[in-house]
């Protein structure tokens, strides 16, 4: 591969996911605001924030593919964030429970030489199990997902939280969807295998 390509993410999760397509790449963190815009819809803050996080970026690498992404947790429409404490974890596992959420992941891949950008959303829909409080207090002890919507790691133990998931990449659900990459990247001329 003659061009070089950056995953503008800090997540080990979408560290771990790429590397499984055999790729060389780097890491570069954006920092930028994450906050969602007044009346926006759950799954264009997820697609706006994948962009701007792969401009910022393209600002240090400006002949690079750059990777970007976000995800969005739903419960009824209402957008659910990383909760960053126990006590917030135990909340959001408790309002999830035996319902539904969807997790919108965003995707950009953006040619910083040329300006072209590829990007999509790919929605995963878990169903959580009927949890007791105990089960929640037990799995936030074992695995503090702190930092993941939705407060659970579908990748860990928190599988055992979900009764049900529905969509096209279960890669998505952990925040890079690898099937849709995989085509963006062969539109611009990568091919993986």
């Amino acid at each position: 591969m003659s061009v070089e390509l950056i995953l503008a993410s800090s997540s080990p999760f979408r560290r771990d996911l790429l590397t499984r397509l055999d790729i060389p790449f780097i890491c570069c963190s954006p920092d930028i605001d994450e906050s969602p815009l007044a009346n926006e819809k759950p799954e264009d803050t997820a697609l706006r924030l994948s962009q701007e996080k792969a401009r910022k970026v393209a600002a240090q690498y400006p002949q690079a593919l750059i990777i970007g992404c976000d995800q969005v947790a739903t419960l009824d429409g209402q957008q659910i964030g990383k909760p960053g404490t126990h006590a917030n974890a135990v909340r959001q596992l408790q309002s999830m429970r035996g319902r539904e959420v969807t997790f919108h992941s965003a995707l950009c891949l953006y040619n910083a030489a040329t300006g072209t950008m590829q990007a999509d959303v790919v929605p995963y829909v878990v169903e959580f199990r009927m949890l007791s409080d105990a089960q929640i207090e037990n799995y936030l002890h074992k695995e503090q997902p702190y930092n993941c919507a939705g407060s659970a790691k579908s990748e860990g133990l928190g599988i055992a939280l979900i009764a049900r998931m529905e969509g096209t990449d279960p890669n998505a659900l952990i925040g890079l969807p690898l099937v849709c990459l995989i085509t963006m990247l062969q539109n611009e001329g990568l091919t993986i295998i």
